[in-house]
């Protein structure tokens, strides 16, 4: 199995380029579904969630040509199956995202319940709440482990849907549905991620009637049919903040670019809270933490534009360093602590109760065997290593891999002592 290895590098410099957003492809991808003609998605990092979508698209029937790095072209003319490939399912919970374009234009569409990161339940009720109150049917089937969702050709209408939760997925979902839907859809308490803001640019592109992405309550007007088009993937917000926290847990100094400083406000409000020094220039984001005294803050993880979940771990890894106490508040997800234990192995010595983490700072953390335990933790350890004493071997690293492009190369850049070792 693969693995990084990672030694202490003192404090990285010089300048990053940010990729395409994993969590904003995996759905534009999907979006392709609703018509027949070629849409072109640029700016698309190479990830393994990205192939298995493009896997999941051919699975159902779509023509995927990725012949040109960074971008996809995908027309879907005809379907092949409705039934999504449960292999393909269990690698990649983002697969849930083809309900709604399915089920839109085909009218059904049969799910085996998901996979991904282990990071706390993560049902899509919310999803097949949505699709209901769409007019569909849905047959949650236990014992075969999936869900079929169909509806009769015509039969989709808009309708107003609260969410109680303002899921990502499930604004997601619905919001493509209701492109194709008879009449105007309404979804209160909406997700207001940037994500949801690129999606709805691309379906408008393609002809949607989509008002007010990005507030919590958006109007969705049905349209009888969508058409291709060009569009270009947001920078990856998670990834600009694990790059703003490499410069500032090795004290080191990066300029980030291709990065949306609106996208990342609170990352930037909790670094200069640290009294890391935050610059925006017209080339990026300027992190500097050189010759400075850092300080401790606390984090409470909250939907957009709260403080991302997906910082929350490598933030806690930068806050193990610092001068200070910090408490560390996950609200979003139930088990997203379980890196906790692989920085205890370093020295960190953080307690945890319930969704409350502490963390003491100053502390010299110590090279050992770690394991990427999902996606996030995965960064959090390479962090972690970076100022840790001795070397660092951290496993499980298809996690990374599955929303991090050319992620050891990209430190390697920066002057870090990082490596990639393929076993068996």
């Amino acid at each position: 199995m693969s693995k990084i290895l990672v030694n202490s590098s003192g404090p990285l410099h010089g300048e990053v380029e940010i990729s395409g957003a994993k969590n904003s492809v995996l759905p534009l991808l999907a979006a392709t579904i609703l018509t027949d003609q070629t849409c072109i998605i640029e700016g698309v990092p190479d990830l393994v969630d990205v192939n298995v979508m493009k896997k999941m698209l051919r699975n159902y029937g779509s023509e995927i040509d990725d012949s040109e790095p960074g971008v996809i072209r995908a027309q879907m003319k005809e379907v092949a199956s409705c039934e999504g490939d449960a292999d393909l399912v269990q690698e990649m919970r983002a697969s849930v995202f083809t309900m709604g374009p399915m089920l839109a234009r085909y009218g059904k569409v049969i799910m085996p319940l998901p996979g991904g990161c282990t990071i706390g339940k993560r049902p899509i009720d919310l999803h097949l709440k949505g699709f209901r109150a769409l007019g569909a049917e849905v047959i949650e089937d236990v014992e075969n482990e999936r869900v079929i969702v169909s509806a009769e050709p015509g039969t989709i209408k808009g309708d107003a849907i609260y969410l109680d939760f303002p899921s990502v997925g499930a604004t997601e979902n619905i919001m493509m549905t209701a492109t194709l839907a008879n009449g105007t859809t309404i979804i209160e308490n909406a997700a207001k991620e940037p994500e949801i803001i690129d999606l709805a640019n691309l379906l408008n592109k393609m002809g949607a009637r989509i008002k007010y992405a990005g507030t919590d309550m958006i109007r969705i007007e049905g349209v009888k049919k969508l058409s291709g088009c060009i569009h270009a993937v947001i920078p990856d917000r998670i990834e600009t903040g694990t790059f703003m926290l490499a410069a500032a847990i090795t004290r080191g100094d990066i300029l980030i670019k291709n990065a949306l400083p609106g996208h990342v406000r609170p990352i930037i409000a909790k670094l200069k809270e640290c009294n890391v020094k935050v610059d925006l220039l017209p080339e990026g984001i300027y992190v500097d933490a050189r010759d400075r005294e850092l300080i401790a803050t606390d984090i409470k993880t909250l939907p957009y534009p709260g403080f991302p979940t997906d910082i929350q771990s490598p933030f806690m890894a930068f806050l193990t360093t610092v001068k200070g106490q910090s408490i560390v508040r996950e609200t979003v997800f139930e088990n997203r602590f379980m890196h906790v234990v692989e920085l205890n192995r370093m020295g960190a010595d953080i307690s945890t109760q319930n969704r409350e983490a502490v963390v003491p700072g100053s502390k010299q953390l110590k090279g050992a065997r770690v394991r990427a335990t999902d996606l996030r933790a995965g960064a959090a350890m390479v962090l972690a290593g970076l100022v840790a004493k001795g070397t660092t071997e951290i496993s499980e690293i298809y996690h990374i891999e599955r929303g991090y492009e050319n992620f050891v190369n990209k430190f390697k850049g920066l002057g870090a002592d990082i490596m990639k070792i393929e076993r068996d």
